[in-house]
């Protein structure tokens, strides 16, 4: 039952509509922490990056076409079409030298500012492992076959922005920055539900368990079109260090079983 389900599921990608080929399946999940850059702190800063972290787990699908008999030798032992349903939340804080140092009626507004984002996140990649053939991976026990990935996901995200020193939007809890107008919104901070899409990039690598199981590691950035995923967003015409979109990284650990069906 646990087959039917999972091929009918990931169906809905598009990704089984091949025809006139034979095609084997794997199913796995995926976790591990998530380093989000987001509004919150100072950008490239340690703390920030190690603050500002959450965590992501997920269901993954990988078409494997090493038994197609469409004549494309190499694209077939190459190529894995993936598909995945994922999900991470991450809470913020401002870390960096905009809250250190001497303290000032700014900084302990910044201190006080909390927030946190949650994703709901479906797509699909293409992995490519460069270096090794799907059948030769397959057949030899602790094996590696290292991928590059690139693909695309539509992501759900509920945001929210608070602060411990009262409602936001007031001069006596908010900065100015976050006072201001910005990408249509009455303030730079919202909380808020939307959608948004990502692109994807990834490095990883399959380890052979046996004949009918891998390990997964992955490293892989995703960035997204849209700078509102944390919840904050000052007007880029006022706010230039703060220019950038939204993304995360995430740091995977996942196991995968091929399907017989």
């Amino acid at each position: 039952m646990f087959k039917q389900i999972a091929l009918t599921l990931f169906t809905i990608f598009g990704v089984t509509t091949v025809t006139n080929a034979q095609l084997a399946h794997e199913v796995g999940v995926i976790f591990g922490p998530v380093a989000f850059q987001s509004d919150y702190g100072q950008r490239h800063d340690n703390s920030t990056n190690l603050g500002n972290t959450g965590f992501g787990i997920g269901v993954v699908h990988f078409l494997n076409f090493s038994s197609a008999a469409n004549g494309n030798y190499f694209f077939n032992e190459h190529f894995k079409l993936r598909s995945e349903i994922s999900f991470s939340k991450a809470d913020f804080q401002h870390f960096g030298s905009w809250v250190e140092g001497k303290p000032s009626a700014g900084k302990e507004k910044l201190k006080a500012m909390k927030g946190k984002t949650s994703l709901f996140n479906i797509g699909t990649q293409l992995n490519f492992s460069p270096f090794t053939k799907t059948h030769d991976f397959e057949n030899n026990t602790g094996s590696l076959s290292p991928y590059i990935s690139l693909g695309v996901m539509a992501s759900y995200y509920n945001t929210e922005a608070n602060s411990s020193l009262g409602p936001l939007g007031l001069e006596s809890t908010t900065i100015d920055k976050y006072l201001t107008p910005s990408d249509g919104h009455q303030y730079g901070f919202a909380t808020e539900s939307g959608l948004t899409i990502s692109a994807i990039l990834g490095i990883g690598v399959h380890y052979k368990l046996n004949e009918m199981n891998d390990l997964i590691f992955e490293i892989r950035y995703q960035a997204f079109n849209s700078d509102w995923i944390d919840g904050l967003n000052p007007n880029k015409d006022l706010y230039k260090e703060n220019k950038s979109n939204d993304s995360q990284v995430w740091f995977n650990l996942g196991y995968s079983h091929y399907l017989e069906f």
